[in-house]
């Protein structure tokens, strides 16, 4: 929020101002706030951080901000149905990768965009984030998992945009999903929020996790 105030930011003010929102969404979560689950806490941060952005840019009234929720809603119950949403089963993929998925279809919603916008949003912005791990430090879900969400509504809203330019995805949307289960289904479980891969296992990783927990026996 200072950064905004004092300095002329790199990727502009709206895009600055999701990221403020999801990460504060995120470290309320970490505080043990009061949040909601969307699709997880892990990715609760990614939604506020679209919607935020844009409530003022766009206007938005009451039953636009609803809609918005709506249609973020069901298509992370399309994902939930025929995939995975935790990081556990389908590592961040599954979270912060539904949850840019969900927010950037809703984007395109609240931006009078089509509902085949919509489903190229979502497909763009998930397969721009296919593969990637769960792998909180210490177990916790604050590093990597905070910045994630911001990288998540940024990537959202670049999604949004190129839909709404009428750049389609080619894959639909449907088989990035499937693609999303299958990759899923094949990370090693080190790689699934075990807190025992990526960077959770690297050296300073380790010190961390020692320095919370104490020496493993």
């Amino acid at each position: 929020k200072k950064y905004r105030e004092n300095h002329r930011s790199l990727s502009g003010d709206t895009m600055l101002k999701s990221v403020q929102s999801a990460i504060g969404t995120n470290e309320t979560n970490a505080a043990m706030g009061v949040i909601c689950a969307t699709p997880t806490a892990g990715a609760s941060g990614t939604l506020p951080g679209v919607i935020f952005s844009i409530q003022d840019s766009l206007n938005l009234s009451r039953e636009q901000k609803v809609r918005f929720l709506f249609t973020a809603g069901l298509f992370g119950m399309v994902v939930a149905n025929n995939a995975m949403i935790a990081g556990a089963t389908g590592g961040c993929q599954a979270e912060v990768g539904n949850a840019s998925a969900m927010a950037a279809a809703a984007a395109v919603e609240a931006a009078s965009g089509t509902p085949q916008q919509s489903s190229e949003a979502f497909a763009i912005a998930l397969s721009n984030l296919l593969g990637l791990v769960c792998d909180p430090v210490a177990g916790l879900v604050e590093l990597p998992c905070v910045k994630r969400n911001a990288i998540g509504s940024g990537n959202a809203l670049i999604a949004a945009d190129m839909a709404l330019a009428e750049i389609d995805n080619k894959i639909p949307a449907d088989e990035v999903v499937e693609s999303m289960r299958r990759i899923g289904s094949g990370l090693p479980r080190e790689l699934r929020e075990t807190g025992l891969g990526g960077i959770a296992a690297t050296q300073t990783g380790k010190r961390m996790k020692e320095e919370i927990f104490g020496h493993s026996s």
